[in-house]
């Protein structure tokens, strides 16, 4: 074994190991590692899962009781490398009677004409902390705490021999776990000005999630239909191609609304012929979604060829883009070649007592068949998930992605996700990949999968589904949708990379279930086959404009499905995926489309939406209001879901100042949101 590892506890101040300038492969110049949670009295880890360039697997065993400490430290040593990996405890024998409002909030402060140091204000008093500098624990001479309340920390000076690393703090005292900073440096200098930030930041990105086939047909050439009895039109293929989204980007449309990431649906050979049955209305399925790949290696011919897909790369990059695929792992299509020569690489579709194994997503979700057509891929066999994340890694190789959206993420093995970051680490050294995979569950099933040798992020349906329950259920109230937000950002950090989605393809439109043309309770799916859904009541209008600002000012990546961003109505699969249309809108669309764009240029020239940290401000039943500060500026967001102007006075944390004052009035309209910043 070539590391040894060892656990102490975090003291008030640490004293550690830094890394000589040249010896930072394995440790800081890698990903950083985020917090292991431990929620039992002992929890077994795999080390490379936190440093996944270390070359072994160990497993180390964690264990805390009530007198451990909320934060302590694992030190991680290779060769003449070493690392720090901090451990949130919240175990039960921790927690039970702690007071998460009494708990620690810092936020950063300039230190006026120096960018080699910042300030952390505490609020609420520190007794634990631990600032690092990428995945290295800072030593005493680069902290000076004053007074208690605050850190003035000096840059360590390996920072300015790399691009962007950067500045994290975690704090606790005897309440709790506080909130945690991250501060990015660029070649050690600490970035105030998001002009300074790439396409390559993570933290920066704005994903449109686009459906190839409903959204513009470029190449009338490749159009394709079944045009069979058995299959409706709602349900066939309608042409829209890769070049007709090369086009879009050329034409600015992409620009007008701030994206900064495409994520494309899958792009794999799906089969010529239809599949799956729906009895009412009678019909069959076609592949237009991309799903049913037959090799999972080549293009669709329907979606456009190889020259098209590496122009469509070529131009987004010019134009300051990210793409991201959507790649199928789980399963392929039972007329694949590959499944005809390897009948040994699917799961059994009967359960172990003899059922049929389909659409159990949760008692059997790692063997589960999606339908009968489809089977799933057994990715616990090492010789199938070696050669299925060679697959995937193809496409990173051979085309200039900038990662992968991971569909059914919950349904594939850990193993799985683990071997395809190390290879990707390992053969991709021209661009850090954004992968974001799709779970539906528990926050400890998604976060075990959002570590660095896995995922970067999941997105994050539970925020979706309780702002849908808090803006439209008689009982549904902001302050379940706050605890919500806060509960994530407890398991997922402040900094997070999850998505936050204005909807998906896999779900009834927001605007039409807030306009109430969907009727809360019936079958969104067969409402949409049977009626032409639209919105009813033009709240639904004013509802989706607050979901959109929700999104664009919560830590994380904003995420836009495509025609979300004027409001185009639908109930669930297939009818939330009509033709995206560019022209035409009524006055409410408008309305939404310039909301939109308001939004994203506000998000993409402030450092507080990007990386400040986040607090709330006011948690009532129909109004909630939040802060996010980064360096001394801050924007509050105040959404209002009531049917009455509200106004409310509130006092600003940390010495915070507006117009010369800390104590400030809000106001917001009925159904609607309102944006204040100190941002000169």
């Amino acid at each position: 074994m070539r590391h040894y590892i060892w656990f102490f506890l975090l003291l008030f101040i640490i004293s550690s190991c830094s890394p000589a300038v040249n010896k930072m492969e394995i440790f800081d110049n890698s990903p950083l590692a985020s917090p292991c949670i431990v929620e039992q009295d002992s929890t077994w880890i795999i080390v490379r899962d936190y440093f996944p360039k270390l070359e072994e697997k160990d497993t180390l065993l964690v264990t805390v009781d009530k007198n451990t400490p909320f934060l302590t430290l694992v030190h991680i040593v290779s060769g003449d490398q070493s690392g720090t990996l901090v451990v949130k405890n919240m175990s039960e024998s921790k927690t039970k009677n702690h007071k998460r409002e009494l708990a620690p909030y810092i936020s950063t402060e300039r230190v006026e004409g120096r960018n080699d140091k910042l300030i952390v204000n505490i609020k609420g008093g520190v007794k634990e902390f631990a600032i690092l500098w990428q995945n290295t624990i800072l030593k005493k001479k680069f902290i000076f705490v004053e007074d208690g309340s605050r850190l003035i920390v000096t840059i360590p000076s390996n920072a300015k021999n790399m691009e962007r690393s950067y500045i994290r703090v975690f704090v606790a005292n005897e309440n709790g776990i506080g909130n945690d900073i991250l501060v990015p440096l660029n070649f050690g200098k600490v970035i105030n000005d998001p002009k300074l930030l790439k396409r390559t930041d993570k933290h920066t990105q704005i994903l449109y999630s686009i459906l190839i086939d409903r959204f513009y047909n470029g190449n009338k050439e490749n159009d394709w239909k079944l045009n069979s009895k058995d299959v409706l039109p709602k349900v066939d293929y309608w042409g829209g191609d890769i070049a007709g989204i090369t086009q879009k980007i050329n034409e600015g449309y992409f620009d007008t609304i701030g994206i900064t990431t495409i994520w494309l649906s899958p792009i794999t050979q799906n089969p010529y012929d239809a599949w799956g049955q729906n009895l009412d209305p009678k019909t069959k399925f076609t592949g237009y979604h991309g799903y049913w790949p037959i090799f999972v290696t080549q293009i669709d011919k329907r979606f456009g060829t190889d020259k098209e897909l590496k122009n469509l790369l070529t131009t987004a990059h010019g134009d300051n883009k990210n793409v991201i695929l959507d790649y199928v792992s789980n399963h392929m299509h039972i007329n694949s070649p590959t499944l005809k020569a390897h009948p040994d690489w699917v799961t059994s579709s009967i359960t172990p007592d003899g059922r049929p194994n389909f659409e159990l997503w949760d008692e059997y979700r790692l063997t589960t068949w999606f339908d009968r057509h489809i089977p799933s891929l057994d990715l616990e066999k090492p010789y199938i998930y070696r050669q299925m994340t060679d697959s995937a890694l193809f496409w990173m190789q051979n085309y200039e992605f900038d990662g992968f959206r991971h569909d059914a993420t919950k349904h594939i093995p850990e193993v799985f996700w683990r071997m395809l970051t190390r290879k990707i680490l390992d053969s991709i050294h021209d661009r850090q990949l954004y992968q974001i995979g799709e779970t539906y569950g528990s926050r400890a099933l998604i976060s075990s999968y959002v570590k660095p040798g896995m995922l970067d992020a999941q997105f994050d349906f539970n925020v979706y589904d309780t702002f849908i329950w808090a803006t439209m259920d008689k009982e549904g109230t902001f302050k379940k949708l706050a605890e919500c937000i806060q509960n994530d950002l407890d398991v997922y950090g402040y900094h997070n990379l999850m998505g936050y989605i204005s909807g998906n393809h896999d779900r009834a439109r927001y605007v039409s279930i807030a306009g109430g043309d969907l009727i809360p309770g019936e079958d969104y799916k067969k409402a949409g086959w049977k009626r032409d859904i639209g919105v009813r009541d033009t709240i639904g209008y004013r509802k989706l404009e607050m979901l959109h600002a929700m999104n664009f000012t919560l830590p994380g990546v904003p995420c836009i499905y495509y025609g979300d961003e004027y409001g185009q109505p639908g109930g669930n699969d297939p009818d939330n995926r009509r033709w995206m249309e560019f022209e035409g809108y009524n006055v409410n669309e408008t309305r939404v489309f310039e909301t939109v764009k308001k939004l994203s240029s506000i998000r993409k020239s402030s450092m507080p939406l990007i990386y400040g940290d986040y607090y709330p401000l006011i948690v009532e039943d129909d109004l909630f209001v939040y802060i996010r500060v980064y360096m001394g500026e801050y924007v509050i967001t105040a959404l209002n879901k009531s049917s009455e102007l509200k106004t409310e006075n509130i006092s600003l944390p940390l010495n915070l100042m507006y117009n010369g004052k800390q104590d400030m009035e809000i106001s917001v309209a009925p159904y609607s949101f309102k944006i204040y910043s100190n941002k000169k």
